[in-house]
């Protein structure tokens, strides 16, 4: 597989395939939101398109990165999120980096979000889809997060079948800045196991799947093939 490994300033035209890697914490959470009962996830281009979105559906869940604000219902953590029972009901979320990435590909004829929590799922149905030809966007720090190159490097390794410890890419993520921040408070509407539940390898059995819908870019979540199936996505 040719996998190449990019900030989003650094894309300059949609790849064949996309996979949008935000670890602490976009994915994560869009994780989290899908396992608590999330039918799908809107990413909005901004707060306040988040808001428009939720101004005209009051029943979707409206979530963004920091301290809680008016008119959002939650915030960007897995921790605070794994308590809310999101049964049937769609997230608009909106991120520092994570949404922007997946925004920045929304073209690309295939487009995956992603994080540790979906990492062999992701791999999977890159290896159904017999992908070859792969951009990995490393939202964080303008391309720069460890903890996204290194779960985007893992998962890569893992689509071609190649047997990988995953130890020492976990503790990339776990000595980076931004576990960091999160550990010492730096970053608001965090709580003390983000860091810990962002690092869960492989704790969902699906990948999530970006596509445009009616003009919105929707995230579902997509169970994965069994070995030697093609992905339906």
């Amino acid at each position: 597989m040719d996998a190449r490994f990019l900030g989003i300033a650094e894309i300059a035209e949609p790849p064949s395939v996309a996979v949008v890697i935000d670890v602490m914490r976009a994915y994560t959470v869009a994780a989290w939101a899908f396992a608590r009962g999330a039918e799908k996830i809107v990413l909005a281009e901004s707060q306040d398109d988040a808001l428009a979105l939720k101004a005209r559906h009051p029943d979707w869940v409206a979530l963004k990165d920091g301290a809680p604000a008016p008119g959002f219902d939650a915030v960007n953590s897995p921790g605070l999120l794994r308590s809310v029972d999101l049964g049937g009901r769609t997230v608009v979320q909106k991120t520092t980096a994570g949404t922007v990435g997946a925004l920045a590909v929304k073209d690309a004829s295939l487009v995956l979000c992603a994080g540790f929590v979906v990492a062999e799922a992701t791999a999977r149905t890159l290896r159904a889809r017999g992908c070859d030809d792969v951009t990995f966007v490393v939202t964080g720090e303008d391309g720069r997060a460890d903890e996204d190159l290194a779960c985007a490097q893992y998962i890569a390794r893992r689509a071609t079948g190649t047997a990988t410890d995953a130890a020492a890419f976990l503790r990339r993520g776990a000595a980076s800045r931004a576990a960091a921040e999160l550990t010492e408070g730096v970053r608001e509407g965090a709580h003390p196991d983000d860091v810990a539940l962002c690092l869960e390898l492989d704790r969902f059995p699906f990948a999530m799947v970006a596509a445009t819908e009616d003009g919105l870019m929707v995230l579902r979540s997509h169970g994965v093939p069994a070995p030697g199936e093609t992905a339906a996505v």
